[in-house]
Order: structure tokens, then C-alpha cells, then sequence
């Protein structure tokens, strides 16, 4: 007779399933409430948790999510709460929070503000690994604010960070801050059709959708970084595939000046940062 595990991944393989090995042991692992890497592999499960793998294993079968089926993905060091209200952290992503706790700590920033905070993944990675700073994560969707406030209690972080909601194409901010990020939705219009059924499906539209060139958010974060951020500050940005140098030209025009371009693991120009 099959082993769980081994039926779970033949499952996964046949769904063509990336990782089908790894997704087996963390969606058994979740419904054992145990670590992934102590996962046995042919556990006694009760009736209540065979139905309730069964629901999940068919969601993932459906090319939902993983993180999105278990309510949760990990993200640089830390474990962050998701949903299709907010945007799957990617692991492209922890390039930009890396340059910033550099920045952080070799300049002594103590403020930082992200635009589009989402899950708070980015603003909350950095942080927690720089004590002596104290953040504003701003999105337009209530319900992604909700989650971003929910991961800041978790990590114990909620006393040096405020949420709110705030829509940069139409609000004004009187703060100024020392540290800017942002990861901007970059898809043109026209692109986003063509996305992976994962992304498309299940990641919120207004976190992808970047306008007719995929440029629109940079142009309108161009203007009111000029307002916001202090002299002598940085601003990181997160960009797709072939669009640093365009990004760079919208922001150089806005008067900041290009510090460097970090690529990612892929070799993609992925994290641009900027100086005013």
C-alpha cells in the first residue's frame, strides 16, 4: 500500500506541481501541526484530518497557491500571514530588504516608509533586524492593511510601526523619512493575462497591474518621493525584468541620482537604489 506522503506527492507530480516533494511534507505538516522536516512519512491521521488534506490537496491541484492554501509563507528570516488580499512575498524580493538593513545600519536611518505595503513583508523584515528605526507602511487596500498589522503584532513589531491607508496617485504626506521602499505594481496592462494562473488568479489585481508600459507607478512615485524624502535619503524600489534602466531615468529626472543596480539570483536587475 502507497505511504501518505508518497500519494500526495504522485498527486502533486501528475498536477504538474513544482516542488511536489517539499509542498507534500508542508501540507502534511501543516495539518499535523508540526515542523515540515520531522513530517513522518505514513502518519496515522484522524478522519477529520484526512478530510481536511484532502480539501487542501485539492485546492493546491487546482494551482492555488501553497502559501495562499496554508494561510502563511516564509520570507527572509520571519513567517508572514497571506491571503489573495495581498501579493505572495517572492524570494527576489529579500534583495531589496538586505540592501536596506545595509543602508540602515552603515547610515543610521531611523525612519522608514514603504508605498504598497501588502503583507508588510518588506517593511517588517527590516525592521526586525534594525532595532533603532520606526516605519510607516501606507496601502490603498483596507484588507492588505489588516494583514500587514496582524504580521507587525506577531513579530512583536506594532510599537514601531503605523499602517494606514493611503492612495499615492491622490494623497498627500506631511511626514519625511530617511528610508523609502517600495515594490510597485510593474505589469503592463496588457501583460497580465499572460501571467501564471498562480499569480493571476490569486494575487490581487491592483498589486500588478502597472499601467499601460508597466511604468505608471514609478512616474507617480518619482513626484511624491521628491516630497517625502529627505535629503541625503534613499529611496529602493523593486523592478521586473529589463526595466531597471527605465525606472533609474524616471527617478534621475525627478532629481535623485542612481547609487546601483543589484541583481538578483536569476542575474535580473531586480533592486534599484536610489539618493536624493
Amino acid at each position: 500500500m502507497t505511504d501518505i506522503f508518497s500519494h500526495i506527492i504522485q498527486q502533486l507530480i501528475a498536477a504538474n506541481v513544482d516542488s511536489p516533494r517539499l509542498e507534500a511534507r508542508m501540507l502534511l505538516a501543516h495539518i499535523l501541526n508540526c515542523d515540515p522536516n520531522n513530517v513522518p512519512i505514513n502518519p496515522a491521521l484522524s478522519d477529520s484530518q484526512e478530510k481536511q488534506l484532502k480539501s487542501l490537496l485539492n485546492r493546491r491541484l487546482t494551482h492555488e497557491p501553497l502559501d495562499k492554501i496554508l494561510g502563511c509563507k516564509e520570507f527572509y528570516k520571519y513567517r508572514f500571514i497571506v491571503d489573495n488580499n495581498v501579493l505572495s512575498p517572492r524570494p527576489d524580493s529579500e534583495i531589496l530588504v538586505e540592501e536596506a538593513i545595509k543602508i540602515a545600519q552603515q547610515t543610521n536611518c531611523d525612519s522608514i516608509l514603504e508605498f504598497g505595503v501588502g503583507s508588510g513583508c518588506l517593511i517588517l523584515s527590516i525592521l526586525a533586524d534594525v532595532p533603532f528605526m520606526h516605519g510607516l507602511g501606507l496601502d490603498k487596500s483596507l484588507p492588505a492593511l489588516k494583514i500587514a498589522a496582524q504580521n507587525a503584532i506577531n513579530l512583536k513589531l506594532n510599537n514601531r510601526v503605523e499602517f494606514r491607508q493611503f492612495d499615492y496617485f491622490t494623497d498627500s504626506l506631511n511626514e519625511k523619512f530617511s528610508l523609502i521602499i517600495s515594490n510597485p505594481p510593474y505589469i503592463p496592462t496588457s501583460d497580465i493575462s499572460n501571467l501564471d494562473k498562480e499569480v493571476r488568479e490569486h494575487d490581487p489585481l491592483m498589486a500588478l497591474d502597472g499601467g499601460t508600459d508597466g511604468y505608471a507607478h514609478y512616474r507617480q512615485l518619482a513626484e511624491v518621493t521628491k516630497e517625502v524624502l529627505l535629503p541625503q535619503g534613499y529611496i529602493l524600489l523593486e523592478g521586473g525584468a529589463g526595466q531597471a534602466d527605465n525606472i533609474v531615468s524616471i527617478f534621475i529626472n525627478s532629481g535623485l541620482h542612481l547609487i546601483k543596480k543589484v541583481c538578483d539570483l536569476s542575474g535580473i536587475e531586480r533592486c534599484i537604489i536610489l539618493q536624493k
